[in-house]
């Protein structure tokens, strides 16, 4: 199943987390509850999860940043695309994007973005097949 994440599964993402590039589960913080407050009252952050017997196996975040140019439209930005490492290779990432899409043509965006930190040739070419291309943009980073 697809869907957007409820307020109470912060716990059950922050699991699946630890198969994207944490370590840990972050403490149980003021902080931690208010930025997660703030990103379920913010009506253009969404998590997209993939639930298989009521786990969360895989998920996705767009986030829509409104524009001033491209006629208005907005864009999407993808991140922290991860499934769990036994449930890969089925669909759900893919799923998962699939729903962002969705989320991106009904708030008319003009592009989807998505970057990776990942040099694996799969992971390239899950991107690659799910409609992203490397190819008209060039990202820099700065860490900060």
């Amino acid at each position: 199943m697809i869907r957007l994440i409820e307020f109470d599964e912060l716990n059950k993402l922050l699991e699946l987390y630890l198969h994207l590039h944490e370590k840990e589960i972050p403490e149980n913080s003021e902080n931690l509850i208010n930025t997660w407050k703030n990103i379920c009252n913010d009506p253009n952050h969404h998590i997209i999860i993939c639930e298989e017997n009521k786990k969360i196996v895989s998920s996705c975040v767009c986030v829509i940043i409104p524009n001033l140019t491209h006629s208005l439209r907005p864009y999407a930005l993808i991140e922290n695309v991860v499934t769990h490492k036994d449930f890969r290779n089925k669909g759900y990432a893919t799923a998962c994007l699939d729903f962002a899409k969705e989320i991106a043509l009904k708030n008319n965006c003009y592009k989807m973005m998505l970057l990776t930190g990942s040099k694996n040739e799969d992971t390239l070419n899950f991107y690659s097949k799910a409609g992203y291309n490397c190819n008209d943009k060039t990202a820099f980073i700065q860490w900060l």
